[in-house]
């Protein structure tokens, strides 16, 4: 299927005529979600995360984590299952997920990678090893470092993928893997001026490389389809909105939206809840967790 010439705007109309799947009657039912991040210095990623997904109606939600931090994070999360990453995960002689890890991802309908992680090469390794690993789940979502690290990988991501970067995340999946965006890039360059059409061009352009979906800044595409979600303001670029997106993204796949829906769904209610946000409390200084909890109420008045 070829792109259309531009970007299709994305409304409530065209969203309205590409339904998600209904919600099930039980937590099986609605999916189940497993979020691998985390670290010292960044544990409140995992946990924006996994809120959104459950937020968005995903039914059960494992969180993935080192051990220094589990604790604090299974009490900040009481709703979650909390497991923990083995220690040393980054040295290739340890498996980096361990057997328990591993037969969580086995019964998950829906994997995110990525959120608060801080080690380039215990990223690497745990991204390998979820999508090397028997009976990964077909959904797939990756975040922050775990994007950074994919141009170096040679690997085939499953079939539902779906990556969110921002605009420097972007110019690195088109680089060549040494860490730095792809150089003399005219697309690059402009997206990273501000270019709304560049950058367009630049979420076509990975999503052609990596044969998945991707959304950016509003801007969604996947090897077959462009869109452009124009809600949204300033206020999500705070901390931790990222992550809020990477969770309202996984919890859709999880209720059985394919990777193209996931994305387009999840980028439009990211921004409706923004747009909420701005109004009540003002254009900025309104916080990731409070995005989280206008998720279902941008659901509601969408779907």
């Amino acid at each position: 299927m070829s792109r259309p010439a531009e970007p299709i705007p994305v409304d409530e109309r065209i969203l309205r005529a590409w339904p998600l799947p209904a919600p099930g009657g039980s937590k099986d039912a609605r999916g189940r979600v497993v979020v691998i991040g985390g670290s010292e210095h960044s544990p409140g990623g995992v946990l924006l995360a996994g809120v959104a997904a459950l937020r968005v109606g995903a039914g059960r939600l494992t969180l993935v984590t080192p051990g220094s931090i589990a604790l604090p994070v299974a009490m900040a999360v009481p709703e979650a299952g909390v497991l923990v990453l083995p220690e040393g995960g980054a040295d290739a002689a340890v498996d980096p997920l361990g057997d328990q890890v591993r037969s969580e991802l086995a019964g998950a309908d829906a994997v995110l990678v990525g959120p608060g992680l801080d080690d380039l090469d215990l990223t690497r390794r745990l991204v390998e090893a979820v999508c090397r690993a028997e009976g990964v789940p077909a959904a797939l979502a990756l975040d922050a470092f775990a994007l950074g690290v994919l141009p170096a990988l040679d690997l085939a991501l499953p079939p539902h993928a779906v990556l969110s970067p921002n605009v420097e995340e972007a110019g690195l999946l088109l680089g060549d893997g040494d860490g730095a965006p792809a150089r003399d890039d005219p697309d690059v360059e402009g997206a990273l001026d501000g270019d709304a059409d560049r950058l367009a061009a630049v979420v076509a352009r990975v999503a052609d490389r990596y044969r998945a979906a991707v959304t950016c800044y509003g801007e969604v595409a996947d090897p077959g389809g462009a869109w452009r979600v124009e809600e949204g303001g300033p206020g999500l670029g705070t901390s931790g909105s990222g992550d809020v997106l990477a969770g309202a993204i996984i919890g859709l796949l999880a209720r059985g939206a394919d990777a193209a829906q996931a994305a387009v769904w999840a980028t439009h209610l990211h921004a409706r809840a923004g747009d909420r946000l701005s109004e009540r409390i003002g254009k900025v200084g309104f916080l990731a967790r409070e995005l989280c909890d206008e998720l279902p109420r941008a659901l509601d008045a969408t779907g």
